[in-house]
């Protein structure tokens, strides 16, 4: 059984850390990856809005550059200390790190990633198209 709280309060305690000078609105991500590992990321803005960074975006990334693995549980909460749910950019994202079993802390309690982002696009989906290059249908 996964705690929550424990989770949400580091989502928390990085979201202090956030970089949001142009918005103010702060956001911090905690997740558990398959092996028990925790990781963390906040939101970093950056004057040229496009460029912005999610918090979900830097947790994927030190997910990545500290072993890789999957995700198994994942939070997120803005700067006040409430649950939000993740964009759509981002659902997609945390489907590739985690999956359709990945579980979701929202507002309205835990979900699993197929019922946050339903009928997901995946890397199994890749497999029905032919490599870069080929003539194949």
């Amino acid at each position: 059984m996964v705690d929550w709280d424990t989770l949400t309060q580091a989502a928390n305690e990085i979201a202090a850390r956030a970089y949001a000078p142009y918005s103010g609105y702060r956001v911090g991500a905690a997740a558990l990856a398959d092996d028990g590992r925790l990781v963390v990321g906040c939101n970093v803005e950056n004057a040229a809005y496009g460029v912005t960074l999610c918090a979900e975006c830097g947790l994927v990334s030190q997910l990545h550059a500290t072993g890789g693995g999957r995700l198994t549980h994942f939070v997120c909460v803005n700067g006040a200390g409430e649950v939000i749910m993740p964009c759509g950019r981002c659902r997609q994202l945390l489907w590739e790190a985690g999956g359709a079993a990945l579980e979701v802390l929202t507002p309205q309690g835990a979900l699993p990633m197929d019922e946050v982002l339903p009928q997901a696009f995946g890397p199994e989906d890749l497999d029905h198209v032919a490599p870069p290059g080929t003539n194949a249908p």
